[in-house]
């Protein structure tokens, strides 16, 4: 009897430290993940296996042992287990990336579609898994083991090839790359985000690939995905526009690629996108209508068979079938981050409830935060993590009040004015984090999502949901849907209706989000006033400028294509604008981030020619920037003639000190070749003077040499991306540059930059820079033998590929430098 009750005490005992050690474990947990991703370069497995194992047994003695105060051992035993797994995990993944040594070569491989196809101007862009490869000629290392997960760009423009369907396996032709995109300061990272995909590499289909066979027990979910997207394209695309249609697939089977771009840029400056994703709103919406639903269902069928409600009692039945009804709709939905932290959260809850227990809102949401980590511990990556936790950690901590004994009208204004406030604290709260994502904050975003959140949650949501099923009713939600956006972009079309600061830096982020949390809860106005202080530095940054007399030179990674952004200390020109990226342009993708990043007001344009490796997506910088000056070797070419001024050799103006200057195309007998009419821009002057040439041959080159023989640069862009027709040497002989700067996609079909011109740079002592292999490059007048490569910056082993593990096969430059 003793020993008994001495074990009963002992087990006590340990419980009660479990539930006071729980938040220093998890804490520990989500804190050891986090920290493994600062890692530049990764260990071995075994190093990390070791690690974990390590951290496990730590945490099962702290616990067995549960001594008073022993929570901070438990807390440093969980940080090294998470640290041990992700690193773990992660070396896994470095293993099964393409080689750098194979960028470019091409495979015979046979392939499987694991996911939805989507459309691209060319064809179609799918996840498959890799099932087989053959090289094609001799390769200097081997391919990662098989299968892997590879993301493919299929060309259908060319060879007529049908559209993959998920479970199917195709055989063909693949040119295989890593998941490298452009690098630059700001803007999407394609190594990154191939990372939390699992991708081991990107390819594209040489030739027309061949459909080997179908699989329909492969990949139900992905089919059953496709099929209903498929089903509900052809019903509505006849009558409706594809933003509608697009707005309806998303929220029924998560396929946000549906949304066409011009539909994304309203859904940005309306601050909806929460909307749009399978967000806790629907899965919450549709666990309590299944709930509903299933104990009404489920009590009626007690009423005949009173044994079962005895047996399994209604709000049981109700809460375990609604749950996993809507992990089901989830998972159908893509299963995004704001889907798994709500069905995390909503598990917890029904589990206590029924347990007859609770927890403290922020044990909960520690909870689910660590699980969605211990799933995908590269969500701490991603914008949607944050933002949805941050977001419900502040809704939770308003402790709203339900008035469930109030009459239907009370509990009517209740629900308004829930929503009115829980609209401008989210809106707040999450401003600061807004503007260290994207470096914007909607300004009609309250006003537009006290329209849509109970638009989409209670009426376009349920009736497209319903609609898979009874098609008449899908086109009710697309009447809504349609509503909707006739509202939404009038308000996105308002004067102001996006506030754009630079972007602020992730340390004035954290600090500013912490103060909007405090100017947001019901607290004495006096503790709120220091929320208030603490946001102030956030909203005081600049981004720092040149000092006057100097200028700096910026030349994003925009792929086989040109553009530079020219800073002086109060002005900013832009210089070309890059070429088409998909359904986008080098302009909205690239540019204009990062022109809103560093808080610049576009002064000038120019427009050196109109090939649209150049030009593409001028009209978007001047619809941002209305007042900015246009220069263009042919001024017709941009639309009204009277508002854009021809460059012409002898133009010039001064901007802080720093002198601008045309040199090329003459003022008289423009010449006829678009080449050879680009605009010649010289900024500064001497050793210090930045040459932007466009695209001219070596024929202009020599006139412009002939007519300015002094002409010096520090930093000179090759002209043409590197062509052999360009930076001849009698170019080079006479501007003496410090550095030649090459903008070229890697792997381009040009084979840019040629290697004639490299042997004609490297011959004369001059360094050399491309954007393929630095990415961004950024040189400053004030210092000019150095520059800045935006790739030398991503200091974190999930941006550097398979370079990352030191055991991965060593990488080779993919360009012909």
């Amino acid at each position: 009897m003793e020993h008994h009750n001495r074990d009963a005490t002992l087990t006590a005992h340990r419980a009660a430290w479990v539930r006071m050690a729980w938040v220093p474990v998890l804490l520990g947990w989500v804190l050891g993940c986090g920290a493994q991703l600062l890692q530049s370069g990764l260990w071995s497995a075994g190093h990390y296996a070791v690690a974990a194992a390590a951290g496990g047994v730590g945490l099962l003695l702290a616990g067995w042992r549960a001594r008073p105060g022993g929570w901070w051992m438990a807390a440093v035993a969980a940080a090294v287990l998470g640290w041990g797994q992700v690193g773990w995990r992660a070396a896994d993944m470095a293993g099964r990336l393409w080689p750098a040594a194979l960028d470019g070569s091409v495979w015979q491989a046979r392939w499987q579609v694991v996911d939805l196809p989507r459309q691209h101007p060319h064809g179609h862009a799918v996840r498959v898994q890799v099932l087989a490869l053959q090289a094609v000629g001799s390769t200097p290392a081997a391919p990662p083991p098989l299968p892997i997960d590879v993301w493919l760009h299929q060309r259908d423009d060319r060879t007529q090839t049908p559209a993959p369907w998920p479970g199917q396996i195709w055989q063909g032709q693949l040119r295989l790359r890593q998941v490298q995109g452009s690098a630059n300061p700001r803007g999407f990272d394609a190594a990154a985000w191939g990372w939390r995909q699992g991708l081991a590499a990107q390819a594209t289909t040489v030739g027309a690939p061949a459909w080997v066979r179908d699989e329909p027990w492969a990949y139900p979910v992905a089919r059953a995905r496709a099929a209903v997207r498929e089903s509900m394209r052809q019903r509505l695309a006849q009558r409706f526009d594809a933003a509608t249609v697009g707005l309806l697939v998303a929220l029924v089977t998560g396929d946000q690629a549906s949304i066409p771009a011009p539909g994304w840029d309203v859904i940005r400056a309306t601050g909806v996108a929460h909307l749009v994703a399978i967000s806790g709103l629907h899965v919450t919406m549709f666990a309590a209508a299944a709930v509903l639903a299933l104990g009404r269902l489920w009590r009626a069928w007690g009423r005949r068979r009173p044994t079962l409600l005895l047996r399994w009692p209604a709000p049981t039945v109700a809460a375990s079938a609604g749950l996993a009804l809507a992990t089901a709709y989830a998972v159908f939905a893509g299963w995004g981050i704001p889907a798994q932290r709500t069905l995390l959260m909503l598990a917890i809850v029904l589990g206590l409830r029924l347990g007859g227990r609770s927890w403290p809102w922020p044990v909960t949401w520690l909870t689910a935060l660590a699980a969605v980590l211990l799933i995908d511990p590269w969500a701490w990556l991603q914008a949607g993590f944050w933002l949805s936790f941050v977001a419900v950690a502040v809704l939770f901590g308003q402790g709203w009040d339900v008035l469930l004994g109030a009459g239907w009208g009370e509990r009517w204004r209740a629900a308004a004015l829930q929503l009115w406030r829980s609209q401008w604290v989210v809106t707040l709260a999450l401003a600061p984090l807004l503007l260290a994502w994207f470096g914007q904050v909607s300004l009609v975003g309250l006003l537009a999502n006290l329209l849509a959140v109970p638009w989409v949650t209670w009426g376009i949501t349920p009736l497209a949901l319903l609609g898979v099923a009874v098609p008449v009713v899908l086109d009710a939600a697309a009447w809504l849907a349609q509503a909707l956006w006739w509202a939404l972009e009038r308000m996105a079309a308002w004067p102001g209706a996006v506030w754009h600061r630079p972007v602020v830096p992730w340390p004035l982020a954290a600090l500013a989000t912490l103060g909007a949390y405090v100017l947001v809860q019901r607290w004495p106005w006096l503790w709120r006033a220091w929320g208030a202080l603490l946001l102030w530095p956030a909203l005081a940054w600049r981004v720092p400028t040149p000092a006057p007399g100097t200028f700096e030179v910026l030349l994003p990674d925009v792929g086989q294509g040109s553009a530079a952004i020219v800073r002086t200390a109060r002005h900013t020109l832009v210089f070309d604008t890059g070429p088409p990226l998909g359904q986008r342009s080098a302009a909205e993708r690239v540019l204009l981030p990062q022109l809103r990043a560093l808080g610049a007001r576009v002064d000038a344009v120019v427009i050196s020619h109109d090939d649209s490796d150049h030009a593409s997506g001028a009209s978007r910088l001047f619809q941002a920037w209305p007042r900015a000056q246009r220069w263009h070797s042919s001024p017709a070419a941009l639309g009204d003639p009277t508002e854009v001024l021809p460059c012409r050799a002898g133009g010039a103006w001064t901007w802080d000190g720093v002198p601008f200057t045309f040199i090329h195309p003459p003022p008289d007998g423009v010449p006829a070749g678009d080449n050879e009419r680009s605009c010649v821009l010289v900024v500064g002057q001497g050793e210090a003077a930045a040459v932007l040439p466009g695209d001219i041959p070596a024929t202009v080159e020599q006139a412009i040499v002939a007519a300015y023989p002094r002409l010096r640069a520090g930093l000179l862009v090759a002209a043409h991306h590197g062509s052999r027709t360009s930076t001849s040497d009698v170019w080079l002989d006479t501007l003496r540059p410090r550095v030649v700067a090459i903008q070229a996609g890697a792997g381009n079909r040009y084979g840019h930059p040629h290697p004639q011109v490299l042997q004609r740079v490297q011959a004369r002592g001059i360094d050399v820079v491309s954007t393929q292999r630095c990415g961004a490059i950024t040189w400053r007048s004030a210092a000019p033998r150095q520059w800045d490569c935006a790739r030398d910056g991503r200091a974190f082993y999930w941006q550097a590929g398979a370079t990352a593990l030191t055991a991965a096969v060593p990488a080779a430059s993919a360009t012909r430098e």
